[in-house]
């Protein structure tokens, strides 16, 4: 009995005794990258007190590791290098120590989020639907997301409230926004739009041209076919209107010959038929 009480405490000291190593192992990290004032950086990891030897570590970016950033090194401090901070860097960074049991730090990299539109222009007919999108990269993804319609000269008319109106509907996402124009109208729906996403960090925007075809657009090319058609009829007509009196003359002439010569021939049979009786 006293040995089984006397294994229960060792086991209930022991695990107190790991426990409190554990929390002794701290990661310092460093620096808060923030894209708006810093075009490069390096991020360090700095592990302390680790309850078991380091078997090596490597980076992550996002959750997937870093190309060449796992190594075997039992080394406590580790570096990476982000040589340009930009949208395309920016992200969730860890460093990860193999030890027992493994542990990690995150460092952020915030740039102001990059929008870009879909397609520079969209073509749609009046009456009809247009649909407006735009993509956000970098980290952290916008969390607010606004369209604009712009004046002749670009500059911002009035910005277009999700709801306020039937004729728009905004659907969004963090990192893609999307504007429906409903029942196209080609004189005041016509022209250029402006999408903004925001985050912590800033804003950044991008344009969209949107053209609206009049309703009897499709009808052109049918009508231009026929007109077509029309032109070469009339220009067949005029042709076979004037070659029709000279071919009748041609005809006249031809037709005249042989009935010459058929009288000269009978005129000469009938000579031969009076000398062969004489």
């Amino acid at each position: 009995m006293r040995r089984k009480l006397f294994g229960v405490v060792l086991a209930v000291c022991i695990g107190w005794f790991q426990a409190g190593a554990l929390t002794d192992a701290a990661i310092t990290t460093s620096p808060e990258v923030n894209g708006q004032n810093q075009t490069s950086a390096t991020l360090s990891c700095n592990l302390t007190n680790p309850t078991f030897p380091v078997k090596g570590h490597y980076w992550t970016n996002n959750g997937k590791i870093i190309d060449k950033s796992e190594t075997n090194s039992d080394e406590l401090y580790i570096e990476h290098e982000i040589k340009k901070v930009d949208y395309h860097s920016a992200g969730l960074y860890a460093c990860v120590f193999l030890t027992e049991p493994q542990v990690n730090a995150t460092i952020e990299v915030k740039v102001p989020p990059h929008v870009v539109a879909y397609k520079r222009s969209e073509n749609a007919n009046e009456k009809d639907k247009a649909v407006l999108t735009c993509m956000s990269q970098g980290y952290p993804l916008p969390t607010d997301w606004t369209w604009y319609k712009l004046k002749d000269d670009e500059s911002v008319e009035t910005a277009i409230v999700n709801g306020s109106d039937v004729k728009y509907e905004m659907k969004n996402t963090p990192n893609k926004t999307m504007l429906y124009v409903k029942d196209l109208d080609i004189n005041s729906d016509m022209g250029m739009y402006q999408c903004q996403g925001t985050n912590q960090m800033g804003s950044h925007s991008d344009k969209i041209q949107l053209r609206v075809r009049s309703q009897l657009a499709a009808l052109w090319p049918f009508l231009g076919i026929v007109a077509e058609v029309i032109i070469l009829i009339a220009i067949i007509f005029i042709y076979e209107k004037r070659r029709k009196p000279d071919e009748i003359n041609d005809d006249d002439d031809s037709g005249s010959a042989p009935l010459k010569s058929n009288a000269a021939t009978n005129h000469k049979d009938k000579n031969v038929r009076q000398r062969n009786s004489n």
